[in-house]
């Protein structure tokens, strides 16, 4: 069961970190507050669902050699939304093209900000949820022997048993065997299934 999600908060002048913490916990959010990057990279665990408030200009390690750190360290990490003061907006455009997941320039409005945390925690869900797709079908493909999955990489072309067959150099009916194998291993009810399978596997595969 996956917890519930968590807003990091990384800032180092209090004040503006209590403001924040009073903030989120408005709308029911659970908050984690950090005075520096390195002790929130010190701590952090890349299961926990839900966002970060970074801003950019921090004592030590800086936001974006946070950013750089979390992207050496981790697969996947929870989105990052930048705050910026004056001056810093080039800056956070730079971090957006390199993954960043939106920025925030100060003085913003509550709303805003509140809404951008949303839509961030949604996108957090929703790219877990790939993840764990595709975890699944990793663990499912490789289930199959060698020739099953030469089958199924071929069925998924759309060729037919007698092409197959040839194209292998096996039997007609060795192929039908295999075929279903591959069906079953893979929870398969039709080649429709198997087709979208091959498909998810091709657009999460670096």
């Amino acid at each position: 069961m996956m917890s519930e999600p968590t807003v990091f908060i990384i800032d180092d002048d209090p004040a503006v970190a209590r403001s924040l913490r009073w903030l989120i916990e408005a709308v029911k959010l659970k908050v984690e507050l950090f005075t520096s990057a390195q002790t929130f990279l010190d701590t952090y665990e890349e299961t926990t669902p839900g966002c970060m408030l970074l801003d950019v200009r921090i004592p030590g390690l800086s936001g974006l050699e946070l950013q750089e750190q979390l992207a050496k360290r981790y697969a996947y990490h929870v989105p990052i939304i930048f705050v910026t003061g004056h001056g810093d907006v080039k800056m956070a455009v730079r971090a957006i093209q390199v993954g960043a997941f939106d920025f925030v320039e100060k003085p913003f409005r509550d709303q805003e900000l509140l809404d951008k945390i949303q839509r961030a925690i949604i996108f957090d869900a929703e790219q877990r949820g790939k993840v764990a797709k595709q975890v699944e079908i990793t663990e499912l493909i490789s289930t199959l022997s060698p020739r099953e999955r030469e089958v199924f990489d071929l069925v998924a072309e759309g060729m037919s048993n007698k092409a197959i067959a040839y194209t292998l150099e096996l039997s007609s009916k060795t192929v039908e065997a295999h075929r279903a194998k591959v069906m079953e291993k893979l929870h398969a009810k039709s080649l429709a299934d198997l087709v979208k399978l091959s498909m998810q596997l091709r657009v999460n595969t670096p």
